[in-house]
């Protein structure tokens, strides 16, 4: 490597620490601002709340609301005395439960409370909740013949009509009510809803839609939270759609839409709260913001859905539906509701979402069907990978294997054509000696381009598979996570700390192309030397800082990728491609022009006029 390559080569590290070292500043300085935020709307609710605590400690017939935090507020006036009584009645709540959620309810409102996933724990081993007490509201709007918001409103328990799975719920209004009902389906993670509108004789031309809001604080679920957030967000699917459009992963977005929306889902990493309307909302508005990391709450995202719905209206009552999933982001269990919300899963775009759909999912299932290693079934996974794509793998190593060979020739040409200008030369003699020699270059390259999608799917693939979450494997605890050997808490280049697998395949990557860049002819040119060193040693190291935060599992799946092909590539050079034998095939053809395809022969053609050009510019220089 000459002294312009080292020096582009320390310029461009320097420039990619800098650029790590200002970005962990900028956001250690937002945390800092934000956690200083963050405390003082607390301070500032603390101070609240005891000033209430101490009006209400004087006029206790001021209390209005059973929660002892709520702060005091003016009963609101309506017109109907019911309403009002409704607006300052206490809250009581009830809880459904079946094999796979529990879900609480209160009245107040007539709204989930919290639901809990059965079956699944938080990183910390704490019950894991989709929606938290306190964290989530669900309303409806409705103008009958003013503007009644549901939220506003206690519910009176209908007893008689409640099940084990079923709680309804209604609010009297004039001479009808409101009547919300809710059933949690058998061994499922569905809860449907049914919203009716009784005796209140809606207009059909003025009442014909409701407003529905629903707005979520998901909690953190996961180790790592650079890598949670990364694949979190709010998706929204528009009838018949490929795929649903989101926004979010990792970034605050908004959207408004007046299309047609079948549903819309708050979707942590692993779990989803997803919310469907058969009939469609016609119309919608999306937010979503993520809480730093920092933050005392333990808070993930703040999710907000804004929607309308139509009203089916016969003789003045209406109704509408509307149905829930509260769960895990299991391909095959989402797949199975049929209406396409196994498309939240992340898993590439089209070509390389069809092979992780029929290849990489099936293969997985199939293995674990008769393993519970999860590490021992990602090791399956990459040999069968690996046998199934050597024949491509083939075509490649040998080219590479006979380029080796040839490296003693390559250097006299080399050493025949020192000078810059003689490069066509030097190139011609080149290809000339591939030629004889049999060696294709087209032949070592297309292959392994052939096999970038296969990587490509394994990288969607692991980082969205609920089922290597909390799966241990060697000194990882979780492969749906980093392992971290080693941890230090503050931020240092972006890093707090350094995963063992990441840091494992970062070495083999480098050794893996110090292998395969032993055949390759850089010559005297600065370019290509410098390409050779970004290759050998930058993309190791951003593979490294790539990785660090990523699945475990998947930094296993390339280093297990890497050795394979290593042993592969040895094999190959150790007893099929023979460099005796290439050296012969290429003295015999020593005395004996190579034959030219028609490509080359243009190929010659166009050097032969561009050295002619750059005669003739150089005459003219001259003058």
């Amino acid at each position: 490597m000459d002294r312009n390559s080292i020096i582009g080569f320390v310029l461009i590290a320097l420039i990619l620490f800098g650029f790590f070292g200002y970005q962990s500043k900028q956001v250690r300085k937002q945390q800092e601002i934000q956690a200083q935020l963050d405390s003082a709307r607390l301070a500032e609710e603390y101070a609240q709340w005891q000033l209430d605590s101490a009006y209400k400690a004087e006029h206790p017939e001021a209390v209005l609301a059973p929660e002892a935090s709520a702060p005091a507020v003016a009963a609101p006036q309506y017109s109907d005395a019911l309403l009002n009584a409704a607006a300052q009645a206490e809250a009581q709540t009830f809880t459904l439960e079946n094999s796979k959620l529990e879900v609480a309810f209160t009245t107040r409102g007539a709204q989930p409370l919290s639901v809990r996933v059965k079956d699944y724990t938080n990183y910390d081993k704490s019950d894991l909740f989709i929606l938290k007490e306190g964290k989530s509201e669900l309303g409806f709007t409705v103008y009958a013949p003013t503007a009644i918001d549901t939220r506003k409103f206690t519910f009176q328990y209908v007893a008689e009509e409640s099940t084990d799975s079923t709680v309804v719920m209604r609010l009297p209004v004039g001479e009808g009510y409101i009547q919300q009902k809710y059933t949690l389906v058998e061994d499922s993670y569905s809860l449907n809803e049914e919203l009716s509108f009784v005796g209140m004789n809606l207009d059909a031309n003025r009442s014909r839609s409701i407003s529905v809001d629903f707005q979520a604080t998901l909690p953190r679920m996961e180790k790592g939270y650079k890598n949670e957030t990364q694949y979190s967000r709010l998706n929204y699917y528009f009838p018949d759609d490929n795929k649903p459009e989101n926004i979010g992963n990792g970034r605050k977005g908004n959207k408004r839409f007046n299309n047609n929306i079948e549903w819309f889902a708050f979707q942590q990493q692993f779990f989803s709260a997803i919310m469907r309307a058969p009939e469609y909302f016609n119309y919608g508005e999306f937010a979503i913001d993520f809480v730093p990391k920092e933050s005392p709450s333990h808070d993930l995202m703040n999710c907000s859905a804004k929607m309308q719905a139509d009203l089916r209206i016969e003789g003045g009552n209406g109704t509408a539906s509307f149905e829930f999933y509260f769960g895990p982001n299991n391909y095959k269990g989402l797949k199975a509701y049929g209406h396409a919300y196994e498309k939240v899963i992340p898993l590439g775009g089209k070509i390389i979402g069809l092979f992780t759909k029929w290849i990489i999912i099936p293969m997985f299932d199939w293995l674990h069907r008769g393993i519970t290693n999860f590490g021992i079934i990602i090791l399956l996974m990459t040999i069968i990978i690996k046998i199934v794509v050597l024949p491509l793998a083939y075509k490649s190593y040998a080219s590479s294997a006979k380029t080796q060979a040839l490296k003693p020739f390559i250097d006299k040409i080399n050493a025949k054509y020192p000078k810059q200008e003689d490069a066509m030369k030097k190139q011609q003699e080149t290809m000339e000696l591939y030629k004889k020699a049999g060696v294709n270059m087209m032949g070592g390259c297309l292959p392994m381009l052939l096999q970038l999608p296969i990587l490509w799917a394994m990288f969607r693939f692991f980082p969205a598979s609920i089922e290597l979450r909390q799966q241990p494997f060697l000194w990882a605890e979780d492969l749906s996570a980093y392992d971290d050997l080693v941890h230090w808490g503050t931020s240092i280049l972006g890093m707090d700390h350094i995963s063992l697998f990441a840091l494992l395949m970062a070495v083999s990557m480098f050794f893996y192309s110090k292998i395969t860049m032993q055949s390759q002819n850089t010559g005297d040119d600065p370019n290509a030397k410098m390409m050779k060193a970004m290759s050998l040693y930058m993309m190791p190291i951003m593979m490294f800082f790539i990785c660090n935060n990523l699945s475990s599992g998947l930094s296993y799946y390339y280093l297990l990728s890497n050795l394979i092909t290593m042993l592969e590539t040895w094999i190959i050079r150790k007893w099929i491609v023979k460099p005796e034998e290439i050296i012969a095939k290429v003295k015999a053809a020593e005395n004996k022009p190579a034959p030219k395809s028609k490509w080359q022969q243009r190929l010659e053609e166009a050097q032969k006029m561009q050295r002619q050009m750059q005669q003739e510019q150089s005459k003219k220089n001259r003058r």
